[in-house]
């Protein structure tokens, strides 16, 4: 077992050392300072602070209002704003004062994790292809270690960096976050939509779901670049057809949501959240339980793939 933490050791060495690897660490943090400074100058979150918020909540919800009337014909409006004033009303009812900051701000960043999963996405569609494309797999292969072991060490190191990367995200957001917002306290409340209506819930709580949620499809569309890169040996053709499914995935499954199979498609199941707070399923007949079957067989399927073409493959040649 020791050799194989030294494997896991070296392919972590390797994607660290590279200028390319700290270079997606300074984009995601360019873009986590950038959206702390958006946020502080063009939202006024100081509005709340003083003894009036009440009437400033009121205020809001006079003025969303005659917003929905002027605009009656436009859906997104009359729902954004209907939503709005429901949330308003919520706090106005319990007494809850409205307050922005750290932890308010990396709740909101878990939208960042499609930067994670693109970034990850790079790094596993290269991890086997690049070794075939510079002869270096005949180096790791005359080693006196199985090819299983190799494959799993260098999918380990992927989701290794996977997680590292998601927890930077969300350690440097809450930093930055508290340096531009301040820090609400150790575990604040936030008031968040739930089921039928608003609730006010812990946010550390909601931190950890919304970031573990992400963290399912993080790791699925990962195995899937792992898989494409392992089988074609071609780290562009991984990356690009991962992060087309990635982004096209939500649209490919709108398209077919009327077939009966349309439940099985890898995408309609990795947005687990979708069953949270009460919410209702995106097509008919799945269920938590059913997804996370579908994900489980898909998981099962691109690992064998992976095992199957890698220690099956002729590196004579390379």
């Amino acid at each position: 077992m020791s050799n194989f933490y030294q494997l896991v050791y070296n392919e972590l060495n390797k994607i660290y050392i590279r200028k390319s690897t700290w270079a997606m660490y300074v984009i995601v943090a360019a873009l986590i300072i950038g959206g702390a400074f958006l946020t502080n100058s063009f939202e006024d979150l100081d509005k709340y602070e003083n003894n009036n918020w009440r009437e400033v909540l009121q205020e809001e919800n006079a003025a969303l209002e005659k917003e929905i009337a002027e605009y009656e014909s436009d859906d997104f409006i009359q729902q954004m704003n209907t939503s709005e004033i429901e949330k308003n009303n919520y706090h106005l009812k319990n007494d809850i004062q409205p307050e922005y900051g750290a932890w308010q701000y990396v709740l909101e960043n878990k939208e960042l994790l499609s930067i994670v999963s693109l970034l990850t996405i790079i790094v596993a569609a290269g991890i086997v292809a690049n070794e075939f494309r510079w002869g270096t797999i005949k180096l790791l292969l005359i080693r006196p270690i199985t090819r299983t072991k190799i494959l799993a060490s260098k999918y380990v190191s992927v989701l290794i960096f996977a997680l590292f990367t998601l927890l930077f995200v969300l350690i440097f957001s809450l930093i930055v976050g508290a340096i531009f917002f301040g820090l609400e306290g150790i575990n604040p409340s936030i008031v968040i939509e739930q089921g039928a209506g608003y609730a006010d819930v812990s946010a550390i709580s909601q931190i950890l779901s919304g970031y573990g949620y992400g963290m399912v499809n993080l790791i699925m569309m990962t195995t899937f670049a792992f898989m494409i890169s392992t089988v074609f040996r071609n780290s562009s053709l991984a990356i690009g057809t991962a992060i087309f499914l990635m982004m096209a995935g939500n649209t490919i499954v709108t398209i077919f949501m009327e077939k009966s199979w349309a439940k099985y498609i890898l995408f309609a199941n990795t947005d687990l959240s979708q069953y949270a707070n009460g919410g209702e399923p995106w097509i008919e007949g799945t269920s938590l339980g059913f997804s996370i079957i579908v994900l489980i067989v898909y998981f099962i399927i691109f690992q064998l793939l992976s095992w199957f073409f890698f220690n099956k493959r002729d590196i004579a040649g390379n």
